[in-house]
């Protein structure tokens, strides 16, 4: 619902909030507001680490977020159904003691992994998916699959008797591969045949950074196939890893792209499309792992993300989209119930801090120290 005066499309949720009456009667006039009212969102692509970083980073996404999809990709990894039941634990007991939060599990894939195991996660009721990450495509990768094919078929197959969605990491890891083509080599040699060869496979691309990966999307059936999207891959291209100088904080993988990828991605986003939602892949590193020689990939966005998702929707002129974006078309592609409580979000000025100090280091966030337009409040 959006609450303002004026809109670049017309909605019928409008309120206008400009006058005030003092103790006399008399008009005091102050700045118009605009308001919106959404269906509290989800972030279908999180990563919350474990430990301290665990502790520090939880309640930034809780804040926000009804739940979340969680990634697998700790040290070790994720693996097993009973592994994700205790991380799940650890998860809960790094809650604000009044959150409604709900961490939504899955497994990492590997090439040992069982269709047992696929039946044990769908009868345990946390586990809501299995994440692909070919082995070394990103942090903590070395034990993903290495022939998809060849060794992890048999787990597919399960997963599409069970209903089990399949969450990509869509990245050919060949260093024959110019990085920034390996999205689009790895639709066209590993999702292309895996859609036609499972066509009742449910499968997530996950943080989509091409228009390529936009045409596959689009181009499968939905309810079958779909695409989270982040920020970051919405705001910025990959000229913002060299302005001023090597920028570690805008380093992600997949790495970010051309402007005309960036473009593709907000068209499809802002076009209404129910085969993409919110995907925030916030990823937290200490500010010593991301400032140094090897810097780790990833970008913290949990505190700014939905600030920054209305930012993208109201310069296409699409906030009338933003909710079904954020709220809607990723419980609605995992069978989930959609929440049912509000968040508001209003137009006014606020800085982004510089970083967050824990007593392991800091963290810094995406667009540090910079001034947002839309801040998130509960209603």
């Amino acid at each position: 619902m959006i609450n303002t005066l004026v809109l670049p499309r017309p909605s019928k949720a409008l309120k206008f909030s400009s006058t005030t009456l003092d103790g006399l009667g008399k008009s005091k006039y102050r700045s118009p507001k605009m308001e919106l009212t959404l269906t509290q969102p989800d972030d279908w692509h999180l990563h919350l680490r474990d430990g301290d970083l665990l502790q520090a980073v939880a309640p930034h996404s809780a804040n926000h977020f009804g739940r979340a999809i969680v990634m697998p990709n700790l040290k070790p990894p994720i693996t097993t159904t009973a592994l994700a039941i205790a991380y799940r634990e650890s998860i809960l007991k790094a809650l604000p003691a009044d959150s409604n939060f709900t961490p939504l599990m899955t497994l990492y894939l590997t090439d040992t992994t069982s269709p047992e195991e696929i039946k044990l996660a769908r009868r345990s009721g946390v586990v809501f998916a299995v994440k692909l990450y070919p082995a070394g495509a990103t942090t903590n990768s070395q034990d993903g699959v290495t022939d998809l094919f060849g060794k992890c078929l048999p787990v597919l197959e399960e997963m599409v008797e069970q209903n089990m969605p399949l969450l990509v990491h869509g990245e050919v890891t060949d260093s024959t591969v110019d990085v920034f083509d390996r999205e689009k080599v790895f639709i066209d040699t590993v999702l292309q045949p895996l859609i036609q060869r499972l066509p009742s496979l449910k499968v997530v691309m996950e943080h989509i950074t091409t228009m390529d990966a936009v045409s596959f999307v689009e181009s499968g059936e939905e309810g079958f196939l779909a695409a989270t999207v982040t920020p970051q891959h919405l705001l910025l291209n990959r000229n913002a890893l060299f302005q001023g100088g090597l920028q570690p904080h805008s380093y992600c993988l997949p790495v970010l792209k051309r402007e005309i990828h960036r473009q593709a991605i907000v068209s499809a986003v802002t076009s209404g499309s129910k085969r993409f939602f919110l995907g925030t892949d916030s990823a937290p590193h200490e500010r010593r792992r991301k400032e140094c020689p090897c810097g780790c990939a990833g970008i913290y966005n949990a505190p700014v993300a939905l600030s920054l998702y209305a930012k993208v929707f109201e310069e296409a002129g699409a906030l009338d989209k933003l909710e079904a974006f954020t709220s809607f078309n990723g419980p609605d592609f995992y069978g989930l119930p959609r929440n049912t409580s509000k968040i508001k979000l209003m137009k006014t000025s606020w800085k982004v801090p510089e970083s967050f100090s824990f007593s392991f280091g800091d963290i810094i966030p995406m667009f540090a120290g910079e001034t947002l337009q839309w801040q998130p409040c509960f209603s």
